[in-house]
């Protein structure tokens, strides 16, 4: 089949940014599949040495070329950028049309791809929600007619796909308080290519770690009159973890963060851009952790989603323990070997209590959890399936 896949490689040029879509493209090529790269929001990009959004393109077109190229030689003809200038860096406009028009799927992934006319000639148009209860905030809205113009423009290119995946896979669950819309929502999940991070035992890792924007400048969602936060919310009800527990505790941090006072009450911060500015050494830091501590958005902490991070599963597949704020994942993964659950500072103490009193049983259960559930071949394939593919 041919696939076009949408991304945020270029928009964002950090490590972990480009892991997460890159997956989308070595994933399907690995089930034999002809794959396109297309990059399109519409919007400036990120320049993250100096901290900005940017409309030269240069430093984020190189980076997305390099990425790509770790998916083989011949992407280096299979991708385009639209600039927010208009115009296409890569393959041009013409090359992009052709390929859509040809093609059995167009994921759009994050459902960041401004959905052009020239780009929906493909046999099925699908929506991968990556950032639940955000994208059906937007949706509800509208149906409430408290709509803002951008947000029943955005939500009028979304209701133009024609299946709709969502990485909350408790959204069909009583519990989860996210709403349908109208939409049969597809539950999804981050998919691994497991080559691309392997298993890593050192007994002597020191630092639980994580890397994490403590709040972006996103407009935070509201159903039902509830307003949900981000993870600066969550945060504060762990700040004191440091004093329960012995564990060398580290956030790679991004964002306008308290810095200071989270080093007083014992946090190890670091710098998330040294740490994670290109894809190496975002891996790195991962494969020289200890295992990961870490929290979620409020956003998917509260509405029960079901959400996990596509970070903590790379996490697993490095063979690093992965101690995670729960969201509700404890129905669509095993917990308590390799993968713990927690909502509170003792459940978060007990867990690395135990990865500690087992530590290499531990990481072989992450790795092994990894391999089941989040192997790009089985994620994929399913993807397509259910895309009626």
């Amino acid at each position: 089949m041919k696939i076009v896949v949408t991304g945020l490689i270029a928009t964002y040029p950090l490590g972990g940014v480009g892991w997460d879509y890159l997956a989308y493209v070595k994933g399907f090529q690995r089930l034999g599949h002809d794959v396109f790269y297309l990059e399109d929001t519409g919007q400036w990009l990120y320049d993250p040495r100096a901290g900005t959004f940017t409309d030269d393109v240069s430093y984020n077109t190189a980076h997305l070329a390099d990425t790509l190229s770790r998916a083989g030689e011949h992407m280096q003809a299979r991708w385009s950028l639209r600039a927010p200038d208009g115009t296409y860096h890569g393959a041009p406009l013409a090359q992009v049309e052709r390929f859509c028009n040809n093609a059995d799927l167009f994921l759009n992934v994050s459902g960041v791809c401004w959905l052009r006319e020239q780009y929906r000639g493909a046999r099925r148009i699908a929506y991968l929600d990556s950032d639940p209860c955000y994208s059906q905030a937007k949706l509800l809205a509208v149906e409430q007619g408290t709509a803002t113009e951008d947000q029943a423009y955005s939500v009028g290119l979304m209701r133009a796909h024609h299946c709709f995946f969502t990485s909350a896979e408790s959204i069909n669950d009583p519990a989860c308080v996210i709403p349908h819309c109208g939409l049969r929502w597809l539950p999804t999940r981050q998919p691994i290519v497991l080559d691309d991070w392997p298993a890593t035992f050192t007994a002597a890792a020191r630092a639980y770690t994580t890397v994490m924007s403590w709040k972006t400048d996103v407009t935070l969602p509201n159903l039902a009159g509830v307003a949900y936060g981000g993870k600066d919310v969550e945060f504060a009800k762990f700040i004191d973890l440091p004093a329960h527990t012995g564990a060398h505790l580290e956030i790679a941090l991004s964002g306008a963060a308290p810095r200071d006072e989270l080093r007083r009450r014992g946090w190890h911060v670091v710098d998330a851009y040294e740490r994670s500015h290109t894809l190496d050494a975002y891996r790195d830091y991962l494969r020289h952790s200890r295992a990961e501590w870490s929290i979620a958005k409020n956003a998917y902490v509260a509405s029960r989603s079901g959400w996990f991070s596509t970070r903590s599963a790379s996490y697993l597949a490095l063979g690093k323990p992965v101690v995670v704020q729960d969201t509700g994942f404890g129905a669509h993964y095993p917990t308590g070997a390799g993968l713990f659950a927690f909502d509170t500072i003792d459940e978060a103490v007990a867990a690395i209590e135990s990865i500690e009193d087992n530590y290499r049983m531990h990481c072989d259960s992450a790795r092994a959890l990894a391999e089941r559930e989040f192997a790009a071949e089985v994620v994929l394939q399913r993807l397509l399936e259910d895309a009626a593919l």
